[in-house]
């Protein structure tokens, strides 16, 4: 059976005193990160892992108004690492001297077992993480050509080679059925802005299957 581990390491807080702490205390923080993240598909595929550094900010209420990645590897684990973190918004309890414009830091370290991820080499990794990049501009490609099919503005004689950079990239049937489970999954955490942003995915890979979520959660 494979298996996620996923490793939280102590939270930090810079120029500051007292620390905002995670109702419950950091264990139960780590279990909240661990039972909300879903493990990006592109990195759990091609032995991604590694910590993202996030930072962020919290009002009086401990709810985060400001975030950012401040150390990551520019691909889908950052993405996720700030999705998991904006989750504890309003999930911390405050010290009565905290300063709000004192930034948190919160390591998120993704980890794969059973996945024999230990044969990968660091040159196969970074061909990995290059292939996201440039996987990342032929998705921007077919989500383009929807979106001026959507206008009415679109050449119907592209319509095959988009479908062939579909193909390519694996954006077919059941691609687009598990990233609606997720998003699914995302709506159940609470997370509507995350389901809204997968919903609109599937929306712009040309399908129709999302479009009733949309209507009803991403208005």
């Amino acid at each position: 059976m494979n298996l996620l581990f996923i490793i939280l390491s102590t939270i930090t807080s810079l120029f500051a005193d007292e620390q905002p702490v995670f109702k419950g205390g950091q264990k139960n923080l780590a279990s909240f990160i661990y039972n909300n993240l879903i493990y990006p598909e592109y990195s759990r595929d091609n032995c991604l892992q590694g910590t993202v550094q996030v930072s962020f900010k919290l009002n009086q209420q401990g709810k985060i108004y400001y975030s950012e990645v401040t150390k990551g590897f520019g691909i889908d684990l950052d993405k996720e690492a700030l999705r998991v973190v904006r989750l504890t918004s309003g999930k911390w309890i405050m010290p009565a001297n905290h300063d709000t414009l004192v930034s948190m830091v919160l390591p998120v370290n993704f980890t794969l077992r059973d996945y024999k991820c230990e044969q990968r080499s660091k040159d196969e990794i970074n061909a990995a993480i290059n292939a996201y990049h440039a996987r990342e501009g032929l998705s921007m490609v077919i989500f383009n050509y929807y979106d001026k099919k959507s206008e009415g503005n679109y050449n119907p004689a592209d319509e095959a080679r988009i479908e062939a950079i579909k193909m390519q990239l694996g954006y077919d049937d059941k691609f687009i059925e598990r990233l609606l489970k997720q998003a699914q999954r995302k709506l159940k955490q609470g997370d509507s802005q995350g389901a809204c942003e997968d919903f609109q995915i599937i929306r712009m890979l040309g399908s129709s299957r999302s479009a009733t979520f949309i209507e009803q959660h991403c208005k």
